[in-house]
């Protein structure tokens, strides 16, 4: 199967730790703790639990000395670069950067007047990390929103504008920015408008998306409609739900347009009136499975007749059911029968074994 590739943007590249953002580096994932960041060993074992699940970078807010504090200790605790998010108080991202911060965040909304912001940038540039200019639509300067009305693409473009000035004038260039908004298409809006003017490397998200499934969906358009149009370097899902969540909608978004192949993908038929077998139950209990599994490797379980041998037979690993039985694929070749009871068993048994073979890669794009 081929593999058919995004044309993406050039952007400058910003070093985050050891995570590349931009200049054709692949686009990474982000999430951001929900834990006081001063309750160190919590934050920590949450760190902990998003470097399992793929996080690549990770962001805890930062809105005390006490935090800015943890902040160094969880620092020497965690592998993944930690980015401190700043709003209001522009001295705790001196403190942030004191700790060790990968990153800084600041929110052109809240931070303040530009002599602020200077002093933030000596402080960063003399350590040599990156700060993000992170727009968002509800909590655009007051005189922009004067200006334009309520908030627009234009206003959130204009803010970003702004403090890349700052930036220049302080012969700073190791930015990142994100111009989020719960409204879909005012996001996707923003970032097109800011990548034909700019080409500074863009962090992409839909703030506030909402619960699991509403926040997923959100994301999934937003986020996905900007990928695939060339846009973005790296993202963060914004969910009302546990971050780990945020990580894993995260990378599927990016394998549905062929930008990751971390983790298992699974192809499965929507089902209708052909079908013979509980294929519910079978997808459940094997996506289940998969999930407990760093494997890279594609997984068809289908349905019926009508496209079950293809999509089963492009798999790694497949099974396209009959009649209370189920044809067992293997790297494109049919292996055998199963009766339905064993295509739980059968297929778990398949992925424990799985490895490509010799010069082969998994079919997962």
């Amino acid at each position: 199967m081929g593999v058919n590739t995004i044309y993406r943007n050039s952007t400058k590249q910003v070093m985050v730790g050891d995570v590349p953002i931009g200049g054709g580096a692949p686009v990474s994932v982000q999430s951001m703790t929900t834990t006081k960041t001063e309750n160190t060993s919590a934050t920590i074992d949450q760190i902990l639990r998003l470097e399992e699940a793929g996080c690549q970078i990770i962001r805890v807010t930062v809105p005390s000395k006490e935090a800015a504090k943890s902040l160094e200790k969880i620092k020497q605790a965690v592998a993944i670069p930690v980015v401190a998010d700043i709003h209001f108080n522009h001295v705790m991202a001196l403190h942030a950067v004191d700790a060790g911060a990968d990153k800084i965040r600041i929110n052109p909304g809240n931070i303040g007047k530009e002599s602020r912001v200077a002093e933030i940038l000596e402080k960063v540039s003399a350590a040599g990390i990156p700060i993000r200019i992170g727009v968002n639509a509800g909590s655009l300067e007051k005189d922009l929103i004067e200006k334009h009305g309520y908030p627009t693409a234009e206003a959130m473009v204009e803010s970003a504008t702004r403090h890349i000035r700052i930036c220049k004038e302080h012969d700073f260039s190791d930015i990142v920015v994100s111009l989020k908004a719960s409204d879909v298409p005012l996001m996707i809006q923003a970032y097109r408008l800011f990548a034909d003017r700019y080409d500074y490397p863009l962090h992409l998200g839909v703030t506030e998306a909402g619960p699991y499934r509403q926040g997923s969906i959100k994301s999934s358009i937003g986020i996905g409609t900007l990928l695939g149009e060339g846009i973005g370097d790296t993202i963060r899902v914004s969910l009302a739900d546990d971050p780990i969540k945020e990580v894993k909608v995260g990378f599927e978004i990016l394998k549905s347009l062929n930008m990751s192949t971390k983790g298992a993908t699974i192809v499965a038929c929507p089902t209708c009136g052909r079908l013979e077998v509980d294929l519910f139950k079978i997808v459940e209990q094997v996506e289940a499975y998969l999930e407990q599994t760093d494997k890279t490797l594609k997984v068809a379980i289908m349905g019926c007749a009508v496209n079950g041998p293809g999509e089963a037979g492009d798999a790694d690993i497949g099974v396209a059911c009959g009649r209370e039985e189920a044809l067992l694929f293997k790297n494109g070749q049919t292996i055998g029968k199963i009766p339905e009871n064993q295509v739980v068993e059968r297929l778990i048994r398949e992925i424990d074994a799985w490895k490509p073979e010799a010069g082969q890669t998994s079919k997962v794009a």
